[in-house]
């Protein structure tokens, strides 16, 4: 499959230049990736393969200008950066998949702008609290716990390959410094717990929503899959055996046709 391209989009709120990959054909669907920041996987080129798949770099990672992020200073400004990225695109109704914080973001679009969302595909998603299981501080732990937080299944090739760091000396602490970057960036929105009022508004999601949640999830429980569910009319949970935060990496042949098949329903 053809690599994606990367198309522009200058944006009048805040300021922001936004970057946004494009790859495959077929209906469009946006792709909001983790906290970690942007990575064309092997779920997007299963995506891609029936889809024309547009996935928009967070501000301060990927393609975007690393200093964009300062000028973005709340939710709401980040809500509506995502809005005017779906008008420049010319997206006026379009299925959203959010992963982790992707997938707080596609809560928070749909909520703003119902008719916006025609379909959601929440993976892990964060953005809620709950005391009896609360969310595992990932920003504070070392590199090798929070790779055993995040996943379940090491031996999945997507995670071995985003676990394999650049030979060359710079460009590994290049990639390690985007990496601690992308945490800050993203960080700024759900920092010191991700409860930022989602649950507030959670009831006006009209979208169809499926809901996918790694058994084994140690950073966010699969508790919450249940607690989304409760609050979006209509949903329903999938959980995925064998996988932690990342399902789509850990179980790729188990989520890929649930979501395919939910998108053709």
């Amino acid at each position: 499959m053809a690599a994606p391209t990367t198309e522009t989009l200058q944006l009048r709120h805040c300021d922001f230049e936004a970057k946004v990959k494009v790859g495959g054909s077929g209906s469009p669907v946006v792709y909001l990736h983790t906290a970690g920041g942007p990575r064309w996987d092997a779920f997007l080129d299963a995506l891609a393969e029936h889809h024309t798949v547009y996935a928009p770099d967070h501000p301060g990672t990927g393609a975007t200008a690393r200093d964009s992020i300062h000028q973005v200073d709340s939710l709401w400004d980040l809500t509506l950066i995502y809005d005017e990225i779906l008008d420049g695109l010319g997206l006026a109704s379009v299925p959203v998949i959010g992963s982790s914080f992707g997938g707080m973001m596609a809560c928070e679009l749909a909520a703003l702008r119902p008719e916006r969302v025609s379909k959601m595909v929440l993976i892990d998603p964060i953005g809620l609290w709950r005391d009896d299981a609360p969310v595992t501080p990932y920003m504070m732990l070392s590199q090798a716990d929070l790779v055993a937080t995040l996943f379940s299944n090491l031996a999945a090739k997507p995670v071995q390959d985003f676990l394999t760091l650049p030979t060359d000396p710079k460009e590994m602490a290049i990639a390690m410094a985007d990496s601690v970057w992308a945490l800050g960036t993203t960080g700024k929105f759900v920092w010191p717990i991700p409860d930022k009022g989602l649950k507030k508004r959670l009831h006006r999601v009209t979208a169809s929503t499926l809901i996918v949640w790694g058994e084994d999830d140690k950073l966010i429980s699969p508790v919450y899959a249940q607690d989304f569910a409760a609050a979006i009319a209509d949903s329903r949970v999938e959980l995925v055996a064998g996988a932690g935060h990342v399902p789509q990496w850990e179980q790729l042949d188990t989520v890929r046709p649930l979501v395919l098949d939910f998108l053709k329903e």
